[in-house]
């Protein structure tokens, strides 16, 4: 059963208590174990779950960045918040509207809740999903990333924070073989999940088609492509799009983009970590498209 399917709630005491220390940016292990001898409602993340239907909820938030972006957000509807002692005070002392009423429980309250790995930062919230864009809806300037089925939530998350710091219009990706917006992903994304909208769809080969036709440069990026990304013509909209880990662009994507391109590197290693090529990627077609300013 996962995290979305459990009706329990939160254990700990729902004002004072101890663990003031514990707020800090990793926490410690929690010493205690709840019955069954394991943590209760682990991160799906954390255990491998892949996507979710639109409309499912609710979403799991943790961290400070993750959850008080959320609560700037008006499109995202929060159901609760969790909080400690320490977190309650800063929300307070920032001024933050927490937009439902908080239920102060203890640090180990949540680690046992995501895992005692999670850095929660003393802050959790249930939230439904955001709204996501159609493919028709697609911006017609700028840059827009795609995803071949790139599934480690960790990747997606640092992917979606540079696509905030370069003004990425959307991120498409499929229903399919993607992390789900929540948990692991929106911490590594650190608020940029409020930022960038989220196409999902059910054919990557046909959305691609569907871009195209609507006049977007869809660029496949690929260490054996035809051309270095900067020199090869771009033009706005422009979409780049990124293979998984050790695959690559699967064979059907790699045959729908416009062209495909390559990042040379002056180095011994001629490639890089997803996440990593994508923030020079966006660089590059940043730069090119002059976007930077």
């Amino acid at each position: 059963m996962s995290d979305r399917d459990r009706k329990s709630r939160f254990k700990g005491p729902k004002t004072g208590g101890r663990g003031g220390d514990r707020d800090r940016e990793r926490p410690e292990r929690h010493q205690g174990k709840p019955q069954g001898g394991r943590p209760q409602w682990r991160d799906r993340d954390a255990k491998g779950a892949k996507g979710h239907a639109k409309g499912e909820g609710p979403v799991i938030l943790y961290g400070w960045h993750s959850v008080t972006m959320a609560l700037a957000n008006p499109q995202r509807r929060i159901r609760k918040l969790f909080v400690t002692e320490n977190v309650a005070r800063r929300l307070a002392d920032e001024k933050i509207d927490t937009r439902v009423p908080p239920e102060l429980v203890h640090p180990g309250d949540i680690d046992r809740r995501l895992g005692p790995d999670a850095v929660h930062q003393g802050l959790l919230a249930e939230a439904d999903p955001l709204p996501g864009l159609h493919i028709d809806e697609l911006p017609q300037d700028g840059i827009v990333l795609v995803l071949d089925q790139i599934t480690d939530p960790h990747n997606v998350g640092a992917i979606l924070r540079s696509a905030a710091a370069f003004g990425v219009k959307a991120i498409v990706t499929t229903g399919r073989h993607s992390p789900e917006a929540t948990g692991v992903l929106a911490k590594s994304a650190s608020g940029a999940l409020e930022l960038v909208p989220i196409v999902e769809v059910p054919n990557l080969h046909r959305a691609l088609g569907e871009m195209n036709e609507a006049g977007f440069l869809t660029v496949g990026l690929d260490s054996e492509g035809q051309g270095d990304l900067s020199v090869v013509p771009l033009h706005a909209p422009l979409a780049l799009v990124l293979g998984a880990e050790g695959k690559g662009l699967r064979q059907l994507t790699r045959e729908t983009c416009s062209l495909v391109a390559r990042m040379d590197m002056p180095g011994a290693i001629k490639s890089l970590n997803v996440s990593n090529a994508a923030a020079l990627a966006l660089y590059i077609g940043s730069t090119r498209l002059g976007l930077m300013g």
